[in-house]
């Protein structure tokens, strides 16, 4: 039952930041005209210091010997290769299959979730 607790709260977490990201997505490439994978990159790194606070005070128990630079640096850089698989898949969606970005965001969301969620867990979480 916790577990499945904790992956509801972490879906919750990630819908708002999913909001947030995808809202600056659009707003920095159709309204700013920002590339798209400029945008991308933007829009996740604002989303995931959202994600950061929310996920480590209300999904995560955080490792009690832990550092919070520590703790705050192993979430960003797991973060980054969430940026670079977004960034990759963006493309790899956009330019390659020539569906449309916002679209693509959608599906990209969904399959960078499914590593946020596992490396989270194994890299932060208390055991």
């Amino acid at each position: 039952m916790r577990l499945f607790q904790q992956v509801l709260k972490f879906g919750i977490v990630g819908f708002l930041a999913f909001c947030i990201d995808y809202v600056m997505l659009f707003l920095l490439t159709d309204i700013l005209g920002c590339n798209y994978l400029l945008s991308s990159a933007i829009a996740f790194a604002v989303s995931t210091l959202f994600n950061y606070f929310f996920s480590m005070r209300f999904v995560f128990v955080p490792k009690d010997n832990i550092n919070k630079i520590v703790e705050f640096t192993s979430f960003v850089f797991l973060s980054l290769i969430g940026v670079g698989l977004t960034v990759l898949l963006m493309f790899l969606f956009v330019e390659c299959s020539r569906v449309h970005y916002l679209i693509a965001k959608i599906i990209v969301t969904i399959i960078v979730m499914f590593y946020n969620f596992v490396t989270r867990k194994v890299f932060l979480e208390k055991k």
